[in-house]
């Protein structure tokens, strides 16, 4: 069946990524309806809002969207073009998988995957100042909202997604040794989670200070990580450097009702027009999408020809150390193909 999905090409580098991943999708027989749509600043450019409406009621329409990075223009209402789509469409689960690609880092075999909760914490942007002598800015004040709600069901996703692909471990990161109340709750809704799993998938719970030691220490050890909105920020971006950075990793936005599949790097405005950027971020995303949509096959060898090139140091570009071009890179994935 051919899937419909949203495509948002995105800032900077974002449309030269988005025209190599599709060029490999189309060679490998993805069947993909797109449905392009803007947002950042490809749409200030047409007189559009940052998030237009269209673009949103295009992802409620087909419920799956490809997105390359957005940048947030100054002056607008938007803290971040991502997050006011994670709160629109009510994404709650961000899924980031490391893997090992590039063989001869300092960390080899590394396989772990972060799931952070999307729409709580202090990234709710609920603060405010507080005046004091006639200083309105004398004091800033933030409140981080954790919910059951938000918890039972982060907690429950990293669990099911433990046990779809036959992860061994899920580990709850949590500060709950001082901000007792906010952290308590997600530890114990965590626990109470956890105990409907007790014999199918191990738990742990670490604090998250230990738990970024360990990360550099002996990464190993994790497998599925499950944490808040503001530490899930933090250690995703940690795991990603394991295995030689955010160009080598993808990222999911998943609620009930829509999934968003991206690049988590910026739009690197410094070389955007060069032909030079890295699309496999967004080409790994774009294998998540597929197994979103039940075509694993495609999405496995389009993985597997991805990852033949990297391993052979085959037209990498220049962030990984290589010297080809966008396209170069897209043209030796399509070679491998099977």
């Amino acid at each position: 069946m051919t899937a419909r999905v949203t495509l948002i090409p995105g800032d900077g580098i974002g449309p030269e990524i988005s025209d190599a991943v599709l060029r490999v999708l189309d060679a490998a027989g993805a069947r993909i309806e797109w449905d392009r749509q803007l947002a950042g600043a490809a749409a200030i450019e047409r007189g559009l809002e940052p998030l237009p409406a269209e673009t949103l009621e295009s992802i409620r329409r087909t419920r799956v969207a490809l997105k390359g990075p957005l940048s947030t223009p100054v002056g607008t209402g938007f803290r971040s073009i991502t997050v006011a789509l994670r709160q629109e469409l009510d994404l709650y689960a961000n899924v980031r998988p490391a893997r090992t690609l590039l063989d001869g880092g300092r960390y080899e075999d590394i396989d772990i995957v972060v799931i952070r909760e999307n729409t709580e914490g202090l990234y709710v942007g609920v603060e405010h100042y507080i005046g004091m002598e006639g200083d309105r800015k004398a004091a800033a004040e933030s409140v981080m909202i954790v919910t059951k709600f938000g918890a039972e069901r982060i907690v429950r996703f990293a669990f099911e997604y433990a046990l779809a692909r036959a992860r061994r471990k899920v580990t709850l990161v949590h500060k709950a040794n001082i901000l007792k109340y906010t952290q308590g709750l997600f530890l114990e809704v965590g626990r109470e989670v956890a105990r409907a799993y007790e014999g199918r998938v191990e738990f742990e719970d670490r604090i998250v200070d230990a738990a970024a030691m360990q990360l550099v220490l002996d990464p190993w050890c994790f497998d599925v990580v499950v944490t808040e909105n503001m530490f899930g920020d933090i250690l995703s971006d940690e795991v990603s450097g394991l295995v030689g950075g955010l160009g080598l990793v993808p990222g999911a936005n998943i609620g009930e009702g829509a999934a968003i599949f991206e690049a988590v790097h910026g739009t690197a405005p410094d070389i955007a027009g060069k032909g030079i950027a890295n699309p496999t971020a967004l080409l790994l995303a774009a294998c998540m999408m597929l197994d979103h949509v039940g075509d694993r096959a495609t999405a496995g060898r389009i993985r597997k020809a991805a990852e033949q090139v990297l391993r052979a140091r085959e037209s990498l570009t220049p962030d990984l150390g290589g010297r080809a071009r966008t396209a170069e890179f897209a043209d030796a994935v399509m070679r491998r193909l099977a």
